[in-house]
């Protein structure tokens, strides 16, 4: 597994604050006690003062400007704009995702969240469209529960999954989506919390 330093990173940000993002908010309190508990099972692994909330990463726009954009990965209000009028327009309806098992990638710790219908990949598909997603890698919803402190081995981790007791293994979640969220965070606070800037309402309530 890969560490995290706990630094700043002035290579990354370059002087810049807010770091842009449309996410999916969990407000579900059931859920969150989960993941809660999830976290403080591995907690001798992961990174302490995490205080960014618990949520799915659906797009990461770069660095909010309301300027000229100067860098690759600035991301101008105009094109924050646009991205809401459209999704605006696609008039998008509620819909559920399903919590999945806890997972592992080589820096972070993480709960899947399976998207069966490719709702979020149409919605990336359409912010697409305006810009291009920073540091787009293949795309997989998921819940993070922290940053790894030290290398350690994959078995380790994995051995701690598996001694999960039974009624986490066993948990069942739906995740209610019935808006989607703009915001951002601080880049000089490692895991610092997320600052939401606008919520979409989304039509055709599913989940009520």
């Amino acid at each position: 597994m890969v560490p995290t330093s706990i630094r700043d990173y002035p290579e990354w940000h370059l002087g810049r604050q807010n770091y842009a993002l449309w996410y999916l908010e969990i407000n579900d309190q059931k859920l969150v006690d989960y993941l809660d508990a999830l976290r403080a099972h591995f907690s001798e692994f992961l990174l302490e003062a995490n205080l960014r909330q618990f949520h799915v990463t659906l797009f990461i726009c770069g660095f909010l400007t309301q300027k000229t954009k100067t860098y690759s990965d600035d991301f101008s209000f105009r094109e924050f704009e646009q991205q809401s009028e459209m999704l605006k327009k696609e008039d998008i309806a509620s819909f559920r995702l399903k919590i999945g098992s806890v997972d592992s990638f080589t820096s972070a710790l993480f709960v899947e969240v399976q998207d069966t219908e490719n709702i979020l990949f149409q919605i990336r598909q359409k912010l697409g469209l305006v810009s291009n997603e920073i540091a787009a890698l293949d795309y997989y919803p998921h819940i993070t529960l922290g940053l790894y402190k030290k290398d350690y081995s994959s078995d380790l981790i994995l051995r701690k999954i598996s001694e999960l007791p039974v009624q986490y293994k066993q948990a069942e979640f739906d995740l209610k989506v019935e808006h989607l969220t703009f915001g951002y965070y601080q880049a000089q606070t490692l895991q610092g919390q997320l600052y939401p800037h606008q919520h979409l309402f989304l039509g055709d309530p599913c989940c009520n």
